[in-house]
């Protein structure tokens, strides 16, 4: 007979000790726990715990899906939660536990948690398991009713003109939201991947030709309120590229154009917008960090007086530019001297380099605020 399996949940910053305690009791019983690992925490007082077990080169929200692919797999849930704390991040595992339907079981009753706690789901571990294990007890999921939801795909496009960072924003045509600026982006249509629905809205709002232009997908939006029209789950790609021609709107987009990123435009921005564009503007950010993108804003030859305006555009500080030359080109892989030399400009003629054959920068170019 298999053993029935478990995943606990709760607050690991505050009541790990208490959760330790109760996968404890759970395995001498014979039940497997699956979640959480029960090694040694290595990020103490940090929003999202890392344990020992985990990889150092993982991603946090990597460690999160495997997470959840662990507690989905239980037969089900225990929260450890003392005096009915139940944390952000709890209530967040539990909405989606309780999408799936699974059996969940509190050690005591939650406090200021909206969700039906039914009778004879309160226990502490030891009764638990004597239920369960030694009494029988048959642990059956609740079927409850699945969200419709409708995908869409949505773009920031970012580009440098006049030495001045740009996003690609449309005016929208059709309400929600008539008149307000947004990124583009639409709905997915039968047959389509989120990529393909990408660049296709890229095409028809703006003009752009998506074919020559790398998508990376970034992150999906799926609070239940982001959108007035439903329940609607976006997917963001973001892409970086030179020089990009000037746009035209097309379908629901009255107009399209270039908009330099200032400090204000996410205020005036449709849906959730500006939340999506100030997060994936952090990451194209760390990208120039740890990778070598910052070449993507660059034309095929550039000096690295250009490169480092990227930098300087993407970031929005100034740079040291005798610090900046000195770092790139004592960073394997990252350029490549062509030979040439551009002399129409005054002054010295500057050296021209392209793209090197490295991926990623080490050590990273990190921005100076980070030292």
């Amino acid at each position: 007979m298999i053993p029935p399996s478990v995943s606990l949940v709760g607050s690991f910053r505050q009541h790990y000790a208490e959760v330790v305690a109760a996968a404890e009791i759970f395995t001498a019983a014979g039940v497997t726990v699956k979640s959480p690992p029960i090694s040694r925490i290595t990020n103490p007082g940090r929003n999202f715990v890392r344990f020992e077990s985990d990889q150092p080169l993982s991603l946090d929200h990597h460690i999160q899906a495997a997470t959840f692919e662990k507690i989905f797999s239980s037969d089900f849930v225990y929260v450890v939660n003392p005096g009915g704390y139940i944390g952000r991040t709890t209530a967040y595992e539990l909405g989606r536990v309780h999408e799936r339907g699974m059996a969940v079981y509190f050690a005591e009753r939650p406090m200021d948690l909206p969700i039906q706690v039914p009778a004879g789901t309160v226990l502490n571990p030891r009764d638990l398991v004597a239920a369960v294990v030694e009494g029988g007890l048959r642990v059956q999921t609740v079927r409850r009713p699945r969200v419709a939801a409708l995908p869409t795909a949505d773009l920031v496009i970012l580009t440098i003109r006049e030495q001045r960072l740009n996003v690609l924003l449309v005016v929208r045509g059709k309400e929600p939201y008539r008149g307000m600026l947004a990124l583009p982006g639409g709905f997915v249509r039968p047959g389509e991947s989120l990529e393909d629905t990408a660049r296709r809205e890229l095409a028809e709002e703006s003009g752009l030709d998506s074919s020559k232009l790398p998508l990376q997908q970034v992150h999906t939006y799926s609070m239940p309120d982001r959108d007035p029209r439903g329940r609607i789950v976006t997917t963001v790609f973001l892409a970086i590229a030179p020089n990009l021609p000037e746009v035209t709107g097309g379908t629901d987009a009255s107009r399209a154009d270039w908009v330099e990123i200032e400090e204000s435009l996410g205020t005036r921005l449709a849906f959730d917008h500006e939340q999506i564009l100030l997060q994936t503007l952090e990451h194209a950010r760390r990208l120039l960090e740890y990778t070598t993108i910052a070449a993507a804003f660059c034309p095929k030859e550039f000096t690295i007086g250009e490169l480092r305006q990227v930098y300087e555009a993407v970031w929005g500080i100034g740079l040291n530019p005798q610090n900046f030359h000195r770092k790139v080109r004592g960073t394997e892989g990252f350029l490549v001297d062509t030979g040439r030399k551009r002399t129409k400009q005054p002054g010295r003629p500057a050296e021209l380099f392209r793209r090197g054959p490295a991926q990623i920068l080490y050590p990273p170019m990190l921005r100076p605020s980070q030292g």
